[in-house]
């Protein structure tokens, strides 16, 4: 029911929006937050409550961001401004033919003002934003009529819904890119792949795969960044200069490019082209170039635009990371859920100074559209540090001797039989006991998204495999330091350090753990939906597909894969047994009603030095009590617990402000927090 609104529960919730829009800054641009998760979560909670409670809802609101009702299509915008494409150079030859040509049109030998940014690849947008607050939002289209995207732009992130800390015109069309990290496209696309959808090719075809969704929630699941380096139309602010909007931008809380120098002559502006290039390597993102501007918006009025690239700015394209080479052999790859993935062993060839031997061939509906045989050249694609990929077959140098490669009838680790379910591209091996499947199944559990085993990757999981030390996940477990002194490859120093990090596994998130498991169709982000939606891992025993599906975007494939998995005794009693020996499970993510109310809930801990009771003991005590214990201290720490002979965590407390509790002290905090 609507309650009555007065001024002081306007107030609050106006001062809840602008807090929330701040911290979002600082998470999702500044990537420096001063809030825990837990912090921001609760104050977005009672956000939620106050405007569901009053029907008040301001326009920038970060509840906004959860995504609209689908759509049944794409209305048209027609840009104030035309978006205009770039002209492209591809020497440094060519830069300095711009500069002259720049020269020429102006009348003048003095040197040039340019700025120059990193090319963004992904999907340019343009964002409207009327009297401050995002109005529309709309892709690039043909350049002079684009889609509204408004409500698929309005749940990522970074986009500002409201312009803060500058002066706001009236109306402002600001111009960006929105991309997706490299990162964030291969973790996609394993999931797509370990559920046998399409995969994308490149992370601009996922970027703009993820803007261009008719049901925005599926945006909203996407990790999507924008970055901000240009405006269309705009009424009421003025702009003398590139550098100036880029710092106006900056301001108003606007992501701008990773890089934007602003330099006089055409000399400098080849030496940062040459920057940008080196530093490609250490970029999250993909670029495929630099652009260069002419820095002076009157310089650029003056020079005005050809038919459909404007003359003040030019694209210098980076040498492409594409090489040419032959297919040795293809080879099936048996993934941890028994997906059979083809992979073509490659003549070595160097791209993009790496030697590439290797090459996902993804499926064999990709090896059947793109008719990869045995024996074929082809052109092989290396995109910063994605995998590298078969982009075209070299038809012309075919001799009649290429080998097309069929999908294997049994796998070809264990023998056993393969199946194909209709509708999906995957192929799986359906062998309980496959050795590839075990090992991969280890390495996922271990990997640094899922339960984090630093030390336990590929080559020692498949020496410890080798070495009959682990047969399962369970067993990691029950390895034990002087097993691993036995091995080659570990001294004194490396088991230790597997044995702490395995120690400190033991310690996980529900989300964490539920990715780790490595059920069907259950990626990173399906696993916090349902750490979001279930308090306890043993809430999931049993469960129904029905209860699964109420959950938005929790589809039927995802619901039974979870109910088959969590109605499996076997599976339950491993979970059972990984409880026996030390693992510990919180969920700060869960965002329903608790069933009860503990003393000690949304509260974090760490502890250094010797306290009256066992370590162990006083953490199970804490997290017993809905408490969080942590290995180290950090601004969302709420208690240090300080025994005798304290180590530098004290020091780092203090420096941050964190309060300092002897154990006597916590046993009265849980005491007055139980009345």
């Amino acid at each position: 029911m609507t309650g009555k609104i007065s001024e002081d529960i306007k107030h609050e919730i106006e001062r809840l929006v602008k807090e929330l829009n701040y911290h979002c800054y600082r998470y999702y641009v500044l990537d420096s937050p001063v809030i825990s998760d837990e912090e921001y979560d609760r104050l977005y909670l009672k956000l939620k409550g106050l405007e569901e409670k009053y029907d008040y809802v301001l326009p920038d609101s970060p509840t906004h961001r959860v995504g609209a009702p689908p759509l049944d299509k794409f209305e048209k915008v027609r840009h104030k401004e035309p978006m205009l494409s770039l002209d492209n150079a591809f020497s440094y030859d060519e830069l300095k033919e711009f500069d002259k040509r720049i020269k020429r049109l102006i009348g003048t030998q003095d040197e040039i003002e340019y700025t120059v940014e990193p090319k963004y690849d992904g999907l340019a947008i343009e964002l409207t934003y009327r009297d401050g607050l995002l109005y529309k939002a709309s892709t690039r289209g043909d350049g002079y009529e684009g889609e509204d995207v408004t409500p698929n732009i309005k749940t990522i992130k970074s986009v500002p819904l409201k312009i803060e800390g500058v002066s706001i015109p009236e109306e402002i069309d600001i111009r960006g890119e929105i991309y997706m990290d490299i990162e964030d496209f291969e973790r996609l696309n394993r999931e797509r792949e370990q559920k046998g959808e399409p995969l994308f090719a490149n992370p601009r075809n996922a970027a703009a795969g993820s803007v261009r969704q008719l049901d925005s929630s599926i945006t909203a699941s996407r990790r999507l960044h924008l970055a901000c380096y240009g405006i269309g139309a705009v009424k009421g602010i003025e702009f003398k200069k590139q550098l100036e909007l880029i710092k106006w931008l900056e301001k108003a809380r606007f992501p701008i490019p990773a890089i934007v120098k602003q330099v006089k002559g055409i000399d400098g502006v080849i030496e940062i082209v040459k920057e940008i290039e080196e530093k490609r390597r250490i970029f999250p993102f993909e670029t495929d170039g630099a652009v260069v501007k002419v820095d002076d918006f009157s310089l650029q009025h003056f020079l005005g635009i050809k038919t459909r690239e404007p003359r003040w700015a030019i694209a210098y394209k980076f040498p492409a990371h594409q090489g040419t080479t032959r297919i040795k052999e293809i080879l099936p790859s048996v993934g941890r859920t028994g997906v059979i993935t083809p992979v073509a062993i490659l003549e070595p060839v160097r791209i993009g100074g790496v030697t590439v031997s290797r090459s996902t061939l993804h499926n064999w509906d990709e090896i059947q559209r793109k008719d990869i045989r045995v024996g074929d050249f082809v052109v092989v694609e290396r995109a910063g540090e994605v995998i590298p990929h078969v982009v075209s077959v070299i038809k012309e140098k075919r001799t009649g001797k290429e080998k097309t490669f069929p999908i294997p009838e049994k796998c070809p680790v264990c023998g056993s039989r393969v199946m194909r379910e209709e509708g999906e591209v995957a192929v799986r091996c359906i062998g309980l006991d496959c050795p590839a499947q075990v090992q991969e199944r280890i390495r996922h559990f271990a990997s640094r998204d899922a339960m984090d085993i630093e030390g336990l990757g590929e080559k020692n999981v498949e020496l410890l495999y080798s070495k009959g030390l682990i047969g399962h996940f369970i067993d990691i477990y029950r390895i034990k330091k002087d097993d691993l002194l036995q091995l080659p490859r570990f001294a004194e120093k490396s088991a230790q350090n597997l044995i702490d990090a395995i120690e400190k596994s033991k310690h996980t998130t529900l989300s964490k753990f539920l990715y780790a498991l490595g059920i069907v169709h259950v990626g990173e982000y399906a696993a916090k939906l349902l750490s979001e939606n279930f308090e306890r891992l043993e809430d999931l025993y049993n469960v129904k597909p029905e209860t699964i599906i109420q959950i938005r975007q929790m589809g039927k494939k995802i619901a039974h894969s979870v109910s088959d998995f969590f109605n499996d005794h076997e599976n339950l009693r491993t979970i059972e047994r990984l409880k026996t020996l030390g693992l510990k499970i919180t969920n700060p993510d869960f965002k329903g009603k608790r069933k009860e109310k503990r003393p000690l809930d949304g509260l974090t801990f760490v502890i250094t030095g010797s306290l009256p009771e066992p370590r162990k003991d006083v953490e199970d005590m804490i997290e017993n009590l809905g408490g969080h214990t942590s290995s180290s201290v950090s601004r969302s720490t709420d208690y240090l617990v300080v025994g005798e002979e304290p180590g530098s965590k004290l020091q780092k407390a203090r420096s941050l402000g964190v309060k300092t509790v002897s154990y006597e002290e916590l046993l009265k905090i849980i005491e007055q927090r139980k009345k």
